[in-house]
């Protein structure tokens, strides 16, 4: 990212980052290929999965917690 652009998000509202982060996250939303049915259906079973157990889930903390004990 050029010095230029950073020093003009820098001089930005807090507002105004916020809108600038929709739009920029609008505009890839537009970019991206379409799920396949196999990662549609992945995706469906995830949701179910957790939908019918919550409790199930692993926070990002354990995550991290569980990969600093690995190195």
């Amino acid at each position: 990212m050029s010095t230029n652009l950073q020093n003009e998000i820098g001089s930005l509202s807090a507002a105004e980052k916020v809108e600038l982060i929709d739009a920029l996250w609008e505009s890839l939303e537009a970019e991206l290929p379409a799920m396949t049915n196999e990662q549609r259906a992945e995706l469906d079973y995830r949701i179910a999965r957790y939908q019918s157990k919550p409790s199930d889930v692993i926070s990002w903390e354990q995550v991290k917690a569980g990969l600093s004990k690995k190195q």
